[in-house]
């Protein structure tokens, strides 16, 4: 079978290490070299090799192929990232799983940016309620702002240990959304960014041995701060504390995220840049997100729901993405209630998008 170009370049590569080995066989570590590059795949690194032998301690005579290669796949393991299913179960992974697994493999690379949360843009965003109330007084183009408008969002997240830290595929992990909504077919006024929220976070993610109905559990332990980086009478922002229960299961996939606000002190005057800026913000955002996913083929369906039940306040938001060409998908987003955006935790509003989306949930 014929070799690909990334498996030619490897055995290039062990094949001249080989040959170096050969000429040069005269201490234990070039006889360690030699006695592994001889039994070595086209998948094995000549670094991993070389790092093998190299921590070898002293022995009369070269370790035995079978010890060296146990030493590189143990080797190979230390790198490896979170996931939230187990090696040592029977249990398949599910969608949340294969994402990550797949992640790995470039999480390093300094020339890859690994999505988060979805990234997508909408061209058209229609709402059957723009909030121009809270701009009044404060912005004098409120009263031109127009229901349609564009909105993305971007976000990415950045690996921080390459070792296990507690538990077998345990990760730390450090996050960073951010979304915009776009007035971008006003015609009175100078098409300027109504809202823009930006969301970095610091998240602690691993499995769980509990596999309920053949799927996988894991868990996220995660701060995150939220604001929309205006000042005063604009000025909006949080910080939460969350934990979030994953479950996966074939193509289906769950997320329960019950949240703790972290209290800031009260504004003895609203144009005080320190202090609360939305001190009944849990009433319109709840305490919990639930989320689900499905994937059937290539399509994907999503939706999520936030609810306060002692103030019957909340929101639905759902998902639906599909194949378009290349890498780039369509996206159809529809939102009901409050929390839209940060600008919007008190407005409710209906909302309608249609967009292309980067990446998926999962």
């Amino acid at each position: 079978m014929p070799l690909t170009d990334k498996a030619a370049t490897r055995s290039l590569c062990l094949g001249l290490a080989l040959a170096q080995a050969q000429a040069f066989a005269t201490t234990e570590l070039d006889a360690c070299l030699l006695t592994a590059l001889k039994s070595a795949d086209a998948n094995t690194r000549v670094q991993q090799i070389r790092a093998a032998c190299l921590t070898n301690k002293p022995a009369p005579e070269p370790k035995l192929t079978s010890e060296i290669t146990a030493e590189l796949n143990q080797g190979s393991k230390d790198t490896e990232l979170a996931q939230i299913s187990r090696t040592d179960t029977a249990a398949a992974n599910g969608m949340i799983s294969s994402r990550l697994i797949a992640e790995r493999t470039t999480a390093f690379d300094p020339f890859v940016i690994t999505p988060h949360k979805m990234n997508y843009l909408l061209p058209a965003s229609i709402t059957d309620n723009v909030n121009t109330e809270v701009y009044q007084g404060v912005d004098a183009w409120s009263e031109n702002l127009t229901n349609t408008e564009a909105k993305f969002q971007l976000s990415i997240k950045v690996p921080l240990n390459r070792e296990d830290l507690f538990i077998q595929n345990d990760g730390l992990f450090f996050g960073f959304t951010l979304q915009s909504w776009w007035q971008v077919y006003s015609d009175n006024i100078s098409k300027p960014f109504r809202e823009t929220n930006y969301q970095p976070e610091v998240f602690y993610l691993a499995p769980l041995n509990w596999h309920p109905a053949g799927g996988n559990t894991g868990f996220a332990l995660g701060l995150e701060h939220q604001s929309n980086g205006r000042s005063q009478l604009l000025s909006r922002s949080w910080n939460r504390l969350y934990l979030n229960f994953l479950y996966e299961k074939d193509n289906f996939a769950l997320s329960f995220r019950p949240w703790w606000r972290l209290p800031e002190s009260k504004k003895q005057n609203p144009l005080d840049s320190d202090g609360d800026d939305n001190p009944d913000i849990n009433d319109y955002m709840g305490h919990f997100e639930l989320a689900l996913v499905y994937k059937w083929s290539d399509y994907e369906w999503t939706s999520q729901i936030r609810e306060n039940f002692a103030r019957h306040h909340g929101a639905l938001e759902l998902g639906f993405t599909f194949p378009l060409w290349g890498k780039l998908r369509g996206y159809a987003q529809y939102s009901l209630g409050y929390g839209e955006s940060l600008i919007d935790y008190n407005h409710s509003q209906q909302r309608f998008g249609l967009g292309i989306a980067l990446t998926d949930v999962l």
